[in-house]
């Protein structure tokens, strides 16, 4: 299927690293990374565990609260009727207002877990990128660029997991109960499909907006053309990735086995399942051209490296910029010349009054011309020929020198000072 991505090309959030097209294709490279750097995934593991654990702490709150009431409540299997009366529904009504309670807590938590899905995803993404090159720093600057476009996908598929499960109580509350329950079954069955294809997008949606840097509306448009135009490959590798989740829900002894892949490399085998997938979906429409060795190079510098090479693209856009020519005669409004003169002149013989009309006549004049450029100053004419100059000049501010001042701003004003 033909899809168009290509205001994708250029806006990577890679600062220090190279995506590149891997001849040996992306699949085996990543099977490569993955089996040569299990610590490595081990250490990424355990930080994004770190950041389920509210989440966690929900689901057993959840769990031991049910437990308790299940104890207390008069639907404790081991008393039987007559002894007390028909209490249809009642344990099914617990269950939906503990859930309403606590997965309603568990959407908040996936803002806490949304910090270690950002960083795990934007580390293993850029271990894939450059053959397994992986430091702490790369977690925490995940954090920094990725956390929004993070929160989003999960906040959206967490509300979705909430309604089904709350349909699914809902039902089982009408059907313990004798009522009709086929419209509450409808509505799950319909929350359940909908619910699936809200995590297969959201999944893109994280892919899309942990790798490139572009606006929520380009997020939500090219995280769907992705999906459409990946359909089976999307929904086969979304069922492998979570392979991990499948053994859990098996139940029995598989349950052990799968919270303990959980714990050790769990959640950086979803990660790197996913990202080599999105990979080689960006591979295949984004079409990265094969980087220079000088490129390369340049990938791989340190943050002062960094930092100067992004204060002479400072001083070049402002040498650019003072090259452009600003004009005060485009830049401010000025008041047209009038037929009458603005100011009288004085005659070969004059007093103290006349120099007072001719020095009050210059007043007017400035307030006049003032007032002229205060009320012109938003005409398209000027508002669009200013924005041009303030964009540019806004982006070559200089950060703080040692001593905690800011430094001087480089513009076209004081460049040549």
């Amino acid at each position: 299927m033909a899809i168009k991505v290509n205001d994708l090309e250029g806006k990577e959030l890679a600062r220090d690293y190279i995506r590149e097209a891997i001849p040996t294709g992306r699949w085996s490279d990543a099977w490569g990374v993955f089996k040569s750097n299990i610590l490595k995934l081990v250490l990424i593991n355990v930080f994004i565990l770190i950041t389920f654990v509210p989440g966690v702490a929900i689901v057993w709150v959840r769990g031991a609260y049910i437990a308790g009431l299940d104890s207390v409540y008069p639907f404790n299997s081991s008393i039987l009727y007559p002894f007390y009366p028909d209490i249809s529904g009642l344990a099914e009504g617990v269950r939906l207002s503990s859930d309403l309670l606590f997965y309603s807590l568990l959407i908040v938590a996936g803002f806490i877990a949304s910090l270690g899905i950002a960083g795990g995803g934007y580390s293993i993404k850029k271990m894939l990128a450059n053959h397994g090159g992986f430091k702490i720093t790369d977690f925490f600057r995940g954090i920094k660029v990725g956390y929004f476009n993070t929160v989003v996908p999960v906040t959206i598929f967490m509300l979705f997991m909430f309604s089904s499960l709350v349909l699914g109580d809902w039902k089982n509350l009408v059907a313990a109960q004798g009522g009709n329950y086929a419209g509450a079954l409808t509505a799950f069955i319909f929350m359940v499909i909908a619910t699936v294809f809200a995590g297969v997008y959201c999944g893109w949606l994280f892919a899309v907006g942990i790798s490139y840097k572009v606006t929520f509306k380009q997020l939500f448009k090219n995280s769907f053309l992705m999906m459409v135009g990946t359909p089976l490959q999307t929904v086969f590798m979304a069922g492998f990735s979570l392979i991990p989740v499948w053994i859990i829900l098996i139940g029995s002894f598989f349950q052990m086995i799968g919270l303990f892949v959980f714990i050790f490399i769990g959640f950086s085998f979803i990660l790197v399942c996913w990202m080599a997938f999105t990979q080689w979906g960006f591979d295949l429409y984004v079409n990265p051209a094969l980087k220079a060795a000088t490129d390369k190079a340049k990938a791989n510098r340190t943050e002062k490296e960094i930092k100067e090479d992004e204060e002479a693209d400072g001083k070049r856009a402002a040498r650019e910029l003072l090259a452009a020519g600003r004009s005060e005669l485009i830049a401010r409004p000025v008041m047209p010349v009038s037929a009458e003169p603005a100011v009288k002149k004085l005659g070969k013989t004059f007093t103290r009054a006349n120099l007072a009309g001719v020095n009050g006549d210059r007043l007017k004049l400035a307030e006049d011309l003032k007032a002229y450029e205060e009320a012109h100053k938003n005409d398209p004419v000027y508002a669009e020929y200013n924005k041009l100059f303030a964009e540019r000049e806004k982006a070559l501010a200089s950060p703080v020198d040692k001593k905690g001042k800011k430094k001087k701003k480089i513009s076209a004003d004081n460049l040549l000072k």
